[in-house]
């Protein structure tokens, strides 16, 4: 079994998760544990294996929204928080810059600090779960 820092499969996740899918993207090499990162808008200078994304011996790292990090969270966020607000919060990220305007709404309700440490746990539990998945063993992170 392959063992990992948490904090780096965190910060190859996060990467991932920074852009749109498929811009940035983090694999993980099942032998070495090496993470190779790639990426179609940065530059990043960095050898990878021509068969990270065909090849078994890889896992790649998931981006939020694979994990329902994204607008389903947000939706969860709200109905457990602000729950006579939900439709209106639905209705913002039916157009472009809802976590803007969302984020917005909850730094004006005072709720944004509760956001991140939601958003936070929820983004552990499901990488926690996904290295399970993928029979990643992590060093440093308490399961």
């Amino acid at each position: 079994m392959l063992s990992l820092d948490f904090s780096e499969i965190r910060n190859a996740f996060e990467f991932v998760s920074s852009g749109s899918r498929d811009e940035n993207n983090a694999y993980i090499c099942k032998k070495t544990g090496v993470i190779y990162w790639t990426s179609t808008t940065l530059d990043l200078e960095e050898e990878v294996p021509k068969d990270l994304e065909t090849s078994l011996d890889y896992v790649e790292v998931p981006h939020k929204n694979e994990l329902k990090l994204g607008q389903s969270l947000a939706l969860t966020f709200i109905d457990q928080t602000l729950p006579d607000e939900y439709n209106f919060v639905a209705s913002l990220f039916r157009k472009r810059g809802a976590y803007r305007r969302f984020k917005d709404m909850l730094q004006y309700q005072g709720l944004l600090e509760k956001w991140y440490a939601f958003e936070e746990q929820a983004s552990d539990d499901a990488l926690l779960a996904w290295c399970e998945e993928n029979e990643i063993k992590l060093i440093d992170k308490e399961q």
